[in-house]
């Protein structure tokens, strides 16, 4: 990401702020450059390496990803209407009177979670 020379050259400040700008602490004092530039080279490798062993941020199961599945299932898919519905929402039309107004709302929310729940599945898939 970063090599030595680049940081080596950059003012403590610099140094501060690019720190800062990623979240990361120094190691050791905040007084000296080094403890700040170890923390910027050291950063994507302690990252990677927290990733392996599971720490932080993880992949779900794949139990997990498969409860995501079945919920996309039970969700099915839009009918004609709706999706003829769907598509003038999305147009920018609504219906004006209520309680019907608020169901648009409510299968257009379902229609955008069922596309999300279809991409996050595929994220993960593709791991």
């Amino acid at each position: 990401m970063f090599t030595r020379s680049e940081l080596e050259v950059m003012t403590l400040q610099d140094l501060k702020v690019l720190c800062f700008r990623y979240g990361l602490k120094p190691t050791g004092n905040p007084g000296y450059k080094t403890s700040w530039i170890t923390s910027l080279m050291a950063f994507p490798a302690l990252a990677l390496q927290q990733l392996e062993e599971g720490r932080g941020l993880k992949s779900p199961s794949f139990a997990c990803v498969q409860n995501l599945g079945t919920c996309l299932d039970e969700m099915a898919t839009p009918t004609d209407e709706q999706s003829a519905l769907i598509k003038i929402s999305l147009e920018g039309r609504r219906i004006q009177r209520y309680p019907d107004k608020y169901n648009q709302e409510k299968l257009i929310a379902i229609w955008k979670a069922k596309n999300h729940l279809e991409q996050v599945i595929d994220f993960l898939s593709s791991q």
